[in-house]
């Protein structure tokens, strides 16, 4: 049970002063019955809402996948630049959402935008073993020792030392990394260890979910039931 205004806001119809105003100008019906008041108690799983004749699809949390382009910063807010909060459409913004992990400015992929912490604790938390899997370019050749480094788990030049990662050689400049924790630029940092600079890095999967082929580079969608759960899903 939570207060209608509240859920209304969560729901993206406005902020509380303007819910306020849709009540009070009788829009609302909970299951057929006129709200009258802003802090009437509802169960939004169990009971019809309607604002203006129009039943309200709730949801308690929203799971979005978006095909992050370069150029843009995962965080709700950036004073110097486009974060990815802004390529989000009209019906998939509301109060709350945020990205799930960091790909870096320059890093392009699949990226999880959401309000629901626990599911995004649970994605990220490398005890969980969720797999990330990236597509990575290099200026420099890619060789077996490289490989052998990532298997042990590279050590930063800070005394930083990484979980073992998969290394997986496309051909001398390029691969793809497995890894199932996010430190900050992790990937290109692993690399520098190994004397190679990341040219071009890609996230394409989590754990068993991967980027839809056909979601255009910036733009965004819903996750299905099926696709949430396949994040979890040990490969």
């Amino acid at each position: 049970m939570d207060r209608i205004d509240k859920i209304l806001v969560k729901q993206n119809f406005g902020s509380r002063k303007e819910v306020h105003k849709l009540i009070k100008s009788k829009a609302v019906t909970v299951d057929g019955e006129l709200v009258t008041k802003v802090d009437m108690k509802v169960d939004p799983s169990e009971s019809v809402i309607a604002v203006s004749g129009q039943a309200l699809n709730f949801k308690e949390h929203l799971y979005i996948m978006m095909n992050k382009p370069q150029g843009y910063v995962c965080a709700t807010e950036d004073k110097k630049s486009k974060t990815v909060m802004e390529l989000l459409p009209p019906d998939l913004q509301r109060r709350g959402l945020f990205p799930a992990g960091r790909l870096d400015k320059d890093t392009e992929g699949l990226l999880i935008i959401t309000d629901d912490g626990d599911f995004a604790h649970r994605m990220l938390a490398p005890k969980k073993h969720v797999t990330k899997r990236y597509y990575v370019e290099t200026d420099g050749e890619i060789t077996e020792d490289t490989v052998k480094a990532f298997e042990q788990g590279i050590i930063f030049r800070d005394g930083t030392k990484c979980l073992p990662a998969r290394l997986e050689i496309i051909d001398k400049n390029s691969g793809y990394v497995e890894i199932c924790e996010g430190k900050f630029h992790q990937i290109k940092k692993m690399f520098n260890v190994c004397r190679l600079n990341v040219t071009f890095l890609k996230r394409i999967s989590i754990g068993n979910l991967n980027l839809d082929s056909n979601l255009p580079i910036g733009k965004c969608r819903e996750l299905s039931k099926t696709e949430k759960f396949a994040i979890f899903v040990v490969k």
